[in-house]
């Protein structure tokens, strides 16, 4: 789901049919239906205001910022119910629109955004999610993390760590839905998505550092690594069907060239039969009701 400050009504976000990004009350009411239809956690991703971002995404560990402040009413209204999860990634609060920051040559300063990335942890932690959700993609993020969590004593805050995250041409609509102001792309640290083996030290990795689940991200192009994941690991392993999947299966069904249930349905048990133990999909509520 969507946050997004300043709004007083959700907003549609136009290459995603039926996904919005929330007001805080929208975010409330619709987090409850999500609880009802039985979806088993809400993962959250913050949309600040433009003149909110910054270089080094200040907004993204702000208490008051939308992301921590959309956690707390997640919190507040269906923490006792079931899984809060945070978006921990600088990229929606940057003005160059990259996940971490930026050295002076402009390349990505990996060990500064590790700093960044404790300072979002805690503020996330303190609002109230339960998992953080390092999609970064930087190396030591999950351990940095872990480190900073742990010397504050927020040891029962778990990692879902991206641990293949590929640079991938169907996130378009993602960029849309969060505001991104990229320029450019991000495969000096997302993976190629031509390399198989990649994926398989950076599970060893985050496994090494502490990571309480594993993500493979997105999920239908990358079946494949999610099936060597779920096989090489012990700890629950996630897929995350993505905004650009999404988008194809809704603007096939709206053009009435493939069934709209049956391919949503078929999608993920795609995804399940892949290995993943856990789908982040924008049809959860949707397919909570109709599995129900």
């Amino acid at each position: 789901m969507f946050v997004a400050d300043g709004l007083a009504e959700p907003r549609p976000i136009g290459s995603m049919p039926g996904v919005v990004q929330h007001s805080l009350d929208s975010l409330r009411k619709t987090a409850v239906e999500a609880v009802t239809a039985g979806v088993g956690g809400i993962m959250l991703f913050g949309v600040p205001r433009p003149e909110d971002k910054d270089a080094v995404g200040s907004a993204a560990s702000d208490p008051r910022g939308i992301l921590n402040r959309g956690l707390r009413a997640l919190a507040d209204e269906v923490g006792d119910s079931t899984v809060v999860m945070a978006d921990t990634c600088l990229d929606e609060f940057t003005d160059h629109g990259h996940c971490g920051v930026l050295a002076a040559d402009g390349a990505v300063d990996n060990d500064a955004t590790l700093d960044r990335y404790v300072e979002m942890a805690l503020a996330q932690a303190e609002a109230g999610a339960d998992l953080l959700g390092t999609s970064g993609m930087m190396d030591g993020q999950v351990g940095a993390i872990r480190r900073g969590l742990d010397a504050a004593g927020r040891i029962d805050t778990g990692i879902l760590a991206y641990s293949a995250k590929y640079a991938s041409a169907f996130y378009g609509p993602f960029r849309e839905a969060v505001g991104s102001s990229l320029e450019g792309d991000r495969r000096t640290y997302q993976q190629d998505p031509a390399n198989r083996r990649e994926a398989i030290r950076e599970l060893e990795l985050d496994l090494a550092e502490g990571a309480d689940i594993v993500m493979v991200k997105p999920a239908m192009s990358y079946l494949d690594i999610l099936r060597e994941v779920a096989d090489r690991t012990t700890v629950p392993v996630a897929a995350y069907q993505i905004s650009g999947e999404y988008a194809m299966i809704t603007a096939a069904a709206e053009r009435g060239w493939i069934d709209r249930r049956g391919a949503v349905l078929e999608s993920l048990m795609s995804i399940r039969r892949a290995g993943a133990d856990i789908v982040l999909t924008y049809w959860a509520t949707e397919a909570a009701n109709w599995l129900s």
